[in-house]
């Protein structure tokens, strides 16, 4: 079974639709006998999560207070998060959930945030980077930092750093950075990173942001071995969230019925925070449907992945973030 599994699997990658649709996961749940979820026990576990108010993040959130989790939400919108705690509060019975409010694109919102958090959870276990926009008009951060990647590279680097000593309070720990497989159409360029006004494409500067995501995960990831803090970034797959309906509604007509539900997009994020096996043996992976992914489909990406290039985007988001490390 398992060569059977391996098989289907290669080719479902191979199609790349068939893999990124709810076919690649519902087949791949089958022929690798996922195991369940929700029978898990979060019980004294802090999860910090931001983009919980909609889509993979508000499933991701309910999952982790169903199984008993303490669940802090990072949002941009203090009604919604509210609106959010107050709601899954009731329906589990779990009272453990909090907010604090920032974007993540703010910088020093992220600070404050930051600052609360540790201050009333000294001790957290999973951080996940989940909140992230695709959006057709370049707009600044109140930095001055593209938006895109602000909110998608700089602040996320930035709350990783800053929740260090939580996380390392709550080792074994992990930090999880839900990314795309648009990244596999862009190289890793820090110069082009940053788009301006005049090429400014929204659906490029997302792919650009979710490759660096991938490459900041995997540094991380050595930096971080030591302190027992496991780093993975993901691919949901494609799924049908509010942010697609948003930012690719022809995208979304056009697939339609084969787009994953939020449960099935958020299933390998939430089990990478959950499961004790793989994703605490190893570190600074690339997972689709519970399986380690390749960082490159093109020979032009491949390329891009210097060492050089990589020491340059880690050098770029310390020096753009403010991060003392």
């Amino acid at each position: 079974m398992s060569f059977i599994a391996d098989r289907v699997d290669a080719a479902l990658e191979w199609s790349v639709a068939g893999s990124f649709t709810r076919v690649g996961s519902a087949l791949r749940r089958r022929l690798d006998h996922w195991a369940p979820l929700d029978e898990r026990s979060l019980a004294g576990r802090v999860v910090a999560i931001t983009g919980a108010t909609s889509g993979l993040g508000l499933e991701a959130a309910w999952a982790f207070a169903r199984m008993g989790a303490t669940v802090e939400i990072i949002a941009r919108n203090a009604a919604k998060a509210e609106a959010t705690c107050v709601e899954i509060r009731q329906a589990t019975g779990n009272p453990k959930l909090g907010f604090v409010v920032a974007d993540t694109g703010d910088l020093a919102a992220l600070r404050r945030a930051a600052l609360d958090l540790v201050e009333r959870r000294p001790a957290i276990h999973v951080l996940i980077h989940n909140a992230g926009a695709l959006d057709d008009l370049r707009q600044t951060s109140p930095q001055g930092i593209e938006l895109t990647v602000a909110s998608q590279v700089v602040g996320p680097f930035l709350l990783t750093g800053l929740l260090l000593p939580a996380l390392r309070a709550g080792a074994p720990a992990r930090v999880l950075w839900v990314s795309s497989g648009g990244m596999y159409s862009e190289p890793l360029s820090v110069d082009r990173l940053e788009m301006s006004a005049g090429d400014y494409q929204g659906t490029t500067a997302y792919a650009r942001a979710k490759r660096a995501q991938v490459t900041l995960a995997e540094l991380w990831a050595k930096r971080l071995a030591a302190d027992r803090i496991a780093v993975h970034s993901l691919h949901p797959g494609w799924a049908d969230t509010p942010g697609v309906a948003r930012s690719l509604p022809r995208f979304r007509r056009v697939v339609g019925p084969l787009l994953r539900t939020p449960a099935e997009g958020a299933d390998t994020l939430i089990w990478l925070a959950v499961d004790d096996g793989a994703p605490l043996q190893e570190s600074g992976r690339f997972w689709l449907d519970r399986r380690p992914r390749p960082l490159h489909r093109l020979a032009s990406t491949r390329r891009s992945d210097t060492p050089e290039e990589r020491e340059r985007l880690w050098s770029w988001a310390v020096k753009k973030s403010g991060l003392v490390i």
